[in-house]
């Protein structure tokens, strides 16, 4: 059995968020000065997100990935995962911005993690602590040797570029992925926080990006791989890493969009930037069956939009800031 939409997708990746919490304040993220965080009783239990996993599965969804806010915060978190390893997906990741990484690699690995995307928009201290408000870079770098040393095969560096902030950095992003077999990701920087401190002349397009690597390095184009996602990866002539680009801004990837999410109190939504949500959590504890929660994943991804809004021409600002979508 197959999830196809309205246009004749394939959807088969669920990304799950299992907490608005978060140790650090990201600028891109969460809302200056903060907000309130949602209440425990509006949050997913965990055997709620194994159940709609469960019938997910049985409606073609294959690969899944944890996220946050920041996962590792939620208690139960290894246990969590190791039930979900067990629940028929095929590809299980977590993304962390590596605060807790070092603690929780090993038990993570061990409770059945397939691979692990680690957030860092910064090499340099200052430059980290203006971005994520915390001086916490020593931990992310130690928390990436801990999933080394942990047995992760291939570690994914996320990095999200902003002009004016961290664009003097590419090249030092560039030797990591080069000398550490990493795969660094650069991210376009995209319209979160309702979009209110997105501006056009903030974001370097992937190929601005390109130009500044190919000053030093050699990049060369990957066969894409079915794993590889929506990013557009190269291998670095004589290097042992890969760089990849997320053009969600300059080059859309919509047609192949293959995802929907679920927000960790228990929204659906089919495209990271629409409005449109389906609530599940609320029917679940109703008593719905399984079937009818079958029904709810199919008719919210009957409801993906073709493509994402026009952000030059008619730029729409979300309702949810990045924090409570779930990364």
């Amino acid at each position: 059995m197959s999830l196809i939409d309205s246009y004749q997708r394939r959807i088969d990746y669920l990304r799950i968020s299992i907490t608005d919490h978060c140790n650090l304040n990201c600028l891109y993220c969460r809302p200056l000065g903060g907000r309130p965080f949602i209440s425990h009783e509006m949050i997913l239990r965990y055997e709620e997100i194994l159940r709609i996993v469960r019938v997910a599965v049985g409606l073609g969804v294959k690969k899944t990935r944890v996220t946050g806010g920041e996962p590792l915060l939620r208690k139960g978190v290894v246990d969590f995962i190791s039930r979900l390893s067990h629940s028929g997906i095929e590809d299980l990741g977590l993304t962390t911005n590596g605060i807790l990484l070092k603690e929780f690699a090993r038990p993570l690995r061990e409770a059945g993690l397939s691979r692990v995307n680690i957030s860092l928009d910064s090499l340099d201290p200052r430059n980290f602590q203006r971005i994520t408000g915390s001086d916490g870079l020593g931990e992310v770098l130690a928390g990436i040797e801990g999933a080394r040393e942990a047995g992760f095969e291939k570690i994914k560096i996320n990095t999200v570029l902003i002009r004016g902030t961290n664009e003097t950095e590419i090249l030092d992003f560039a030797e990591l992925a080069f000398s550490r077999g990493l795969e660094v990701r650069f991210i376009e920087y995209m319209p979160y926080l309702n979009g209110k401190e997105w501006q056009r002349d903030l974001y370097l397009t992937a190929e601005e990006v390109k130009k500044v690597i190919n000053t030093r390095f050699l990049l060369q184009p990957v066969e894409k791989q079915e794993k590889s996602g929506v990013a557009e990866i190269y291998r670095i002539k004589d290097g042992r890493g890969t760089i990849g680009f997320i053009s969600s801004i300059s080059q859309h990837f919509c047609e192949s969009c293959n995802r929907i999410r679920l927000t960790a109190d228990g929204k659906l939504r089919n495209c990271l930037f629409s409005d449109e949500e389906i609530d599940i959590r609320g029917p679940m504890r109703d008593g719905v069956s399984d079937s009818e929660l079958a029904e709810i994943i199919r008719g919210s991804v009957k409801k993906k939009p073709e493509r994402r809004p026009d952000f030059y021409c008619s730029f729409k600002k979300c309702t949810r800031t990045m924090d409570l979508i779930g990364g």
